[in-house]
């Protein structure tokens, strides 16, 4: 079969692919694992560590990056034929790793290994890639009664249609609304590049005047600037509602059975393989031991903080009385005069500071500090195959050697998916014939995209997100280890693959990092000291409200996943539990935000979105040692290359970061990062 998919490129060639290749190449590569996993599984000859790990390594990766491609253009290129074939091989793929997980043959196989006197033969890394995958195995049920198997295999295979469910829902129910006017006034605040995406938006649809949709950009735009207050509840019910039994489009794409069936499916998958609830189940894989301990830790931070937001809402609400009023903050009020204040207090804003953060300008600065930093060069090359003339592609290399590639993917636009992420396209490994495979990651955001000859100016939130997710990019990227399980991201425990991306973040908030990202799209002049001083000052505005939403968040997902019980549980109930214990603004009873909470429902955060505020603590107590020793120290960029980024997987997280900062971490460093605490 001459098929894309199926050639072992360094690269995907997209141009290439069709959507009706799909099916047949993920097809054709089931089959030649099968048939690989069977003749190993029924040997009960010791094997050695390439005849068994890396020759399933080489047919599981082919199978990923074939997987993979599909995955992201689902993503990426959303459309009715690539949803259809996606969800064709779904089910296929599912069963496929169940089947692996609960291999007898294949456990007894990597047991062998591991008490044979080669397993002492094997390197730290190698040892580690088989105790990683006998605790798999025990995970995935290989000790279970064949019935029991059964509905294991039955569970995920359904889970991973229902998540995918969740995503498709939750992507109509964006695109299936919009705002429309031909009134201009009706927009009054609005910056002008948010009007001119609106009038796009309309014109893309045939329409006069402009049109806001639930995109994000659209959607930020309109809750921080927009002056008509009635236009700001509008747009507000409308995103909190998506995908639920509220709202404009009640019931449409409504996502409440497939999160309790969800719910229902986890728990019980959970009691088959020994543990008392989902959450305990999930830090398996964690850095933290129980649900209890990290229960404890969001409610310790929830009570320092708390405090806080109570002072940050009190003084929104004195600004709004006393400026326009408003006797009560309504939900979609708080952004509004939330940035009203932040001018009144410091003179600056999101929308002033666009013209400095152009991102050709955004893209050199950190590619520059990538530079300092790992001693990494970061080059764009022009002659990629991408699936979208806005996609760029890139190479990453040192001292002259080529590490990785990544392709960026940064603005929003239709049949793509919202938020910002990082993909595994190709993942660092040695072949079976002994070469070496390369790291390729995807970059993917939804900036607003350039107009006409204006480039696309960042707010400095979304210059922020971009370092997040090219410090993940990193990690993945800038690896050395050389088997799949634990190469880059892989392997790493759930509550620590954060600590890149938000380390990342600190140098935008750094005067000599920003001098290296800011440049006026037409002066070129830099960031202005004044503006600068003011950004710096208004860093840790409204930082308790923040800190007590995102505590929102953890706390529901882990409690949710920790008490459940079927039947009886009600999803709303619990997250308006957690909202009186930590929330100070309570949102309208419509409110359903657990419908849009693509993190736990659809993503790998289930009983784990926990882990931003425990990464958090890590990344501000790396960064620490960049304060004490300088931001663009040398010796401290190589050893946070050495240590974290290049181990991947390798070792335990703890042991890295003492490695790094030469002691365990302290949640001190978040506390003052955060502006909970002063110092």
């Amino acid at each position: 079969m001459n098929n894309p998919l199926l050639e072992n490129h360094l690269l995907p060639p997209f141009s290439q692919i069709q959507v009706e290749q799909i099916e047949p190449a993920i097809d054709q590569l089931l089959e030649e694992n099968r048939a690989l996993i069977k003749e190993i599984a029924e040997s009960e000859q010791l094997l050695t560590w390439q005849d068994l790990v890396i020759r399933l390594d080489e047919s599981g990766d082919r199978l990923s990056a074939a997987w993979g491609v599909a995955s992201h253009l689902n993503s990426v290129m959303n459309s009715d034929a690539l949803r259809e074939a996606y969800n064709r091989c779904l089910p296929k793929m599912s069963a496929y790793w169940t089947e692996l997980g609960q291999n007898l043959g294949l456990f007894k196989a990597y047991e062998r290994l591991a008490e044979s006197q080669a397993f002492a033969q094997l390197n730290p890394a190698q040892q580690r890639v088989i105790r990683n995958s006998l605790r798999d195995f025990r995970l995935s049920g290989i000790a279970l009664p064949e019935a029991e198997k059964k509905r294991y295999a039955e569970i995920q295979a359904r889970l991973s249609e229902l998540n995918n469910k969740f995503s498709e829902n939750l992507l109509d129910a964006t695109q299936g609304w919009y705002y429309h006017t031909t009134q201009v006034e009706a927009l009054a605040g609005l910056p002008e590049d948010a009007l001119e995406a609106a009038a796009s938006a309309a014109r893309s649809r045939d329409l006069q005047g402009w049109v806001i949709t639930l995109d994000f950009p659209a959607y930020y735009a309109v809750m921080t600037y927009a002056e008509n207050t009635n236009l700001r509840e509008t747009l507000y019910r409308a995103y909190s509602t998506r995908a639920s039994d509220q709202g404009p489009n009640a019931g449409q794409w409504d996502n409440s059975a497939v999160m309790d069936e969800i719910l229902s499916l986890r728990h019980e998958l959970a009691q088959l393989l020994g543990f008392e609830s989902y959450a305990h189940y999930s830090l398996a894989t964690k850095m933290a031991d129980t649900p209890e301990q990290v229960q404890g830790f969001l409610e310790d931070l929830a009570q320092r903080s708390r405090p806080v937001a109570e002072a940050d809402l009190h003084a929104l609400q004195a600004f709004a009385q006393e400026t326009t009023g408003v006797d009560k903050l309504e939900p979609w009020d708080i952004s509004f005069f939330a940035e009203k204040l932040k001018q009144a207090r410091y003179a600056i804003s999101q929308q002033a500071l666009r013209p400095y953060f152009p991102l050709p300008q955004v893209l050199k600065g950190l590619f520059k500090m990538t530079e300092r930093l790992f001693g990494v060069e970061v080059e764009e090359l022009d002659d990629a195959d991408t699936w979208h003339p806005e996609v760029r592609f890139f190479r990453l290399s040192r001292e002259g050697e080529t590490l990785a590639y990544c392709y960026l993917d940064p603005f929003a636009r239709a049949n793509k998916r919202g938020g910002a992420w990082m993909g595994t396209c190709r993942v660092r490994r040695r072949r079976l014939d002994g070469s070496l495979q390369l790291p390729v990651a995807y970059l993917v955001c939804n900036f607003t995209p350039p107009v006409g000859d204006t480039p696309a100016l960042l707010t400095h939130d979304e210059v922020t997100t971009l370092f997040h997710e090219f410090g993940h990019g990193l990690h993945h990227m800038l690896t050395r280890m050389e088997y799949s399980d634990i190469s880059g991201i892989n392997g790493v425990a759930w509550d620590a693959v954060e600590l890149p991306s938000q380390f990342m973040e600190n140098w935008c908030w750094e005067a000599e990092g920003l001098a290296e990202i800011s440049a006026h799209y037409q002066s070129a002049e830099p960031l202005p000291q004044d503006m600068l001083d003011k950004m710096l000052a208004a860093k840790h505005f409204q930082a308790g409200m923040m800190m007590v939403r995102q505590l929102e968040f953890s706390l529901f997902d882990l409690r949710l996943h920790r008490e459940y019980q079927p039947g009886q549980t009600q999803i709303q109930a619990v997250l308006n539990d957690v909202r009186d214990q930590v929330s100070v603004l309570k949102p309208p009873r419509e409110n359903r935000f657990q419908h849009s909470f693509s993190h736990i429902f659809a993503g790998g955060y289930a009983a784990g979105y926990y882990s931003y505020k425990w990464a958090e603590v890590l990344s501000a107590d790396a960064f620490s040692r960049f304060e004490e020793e300088g931001i663009f120290s040398a010796e401290a960029g190589r050893d946070f290359r050495e240590q974290i980024l290049e181990k991947g997987g390798s070792e335990e997280p703890m042991n890295l970061f003492i490695a790094f900062r030469g002691r365990e971490p302290s949640v001190d460093a978040l506390l003052r990062h955060s502006g909970i605490t002063q110092g």
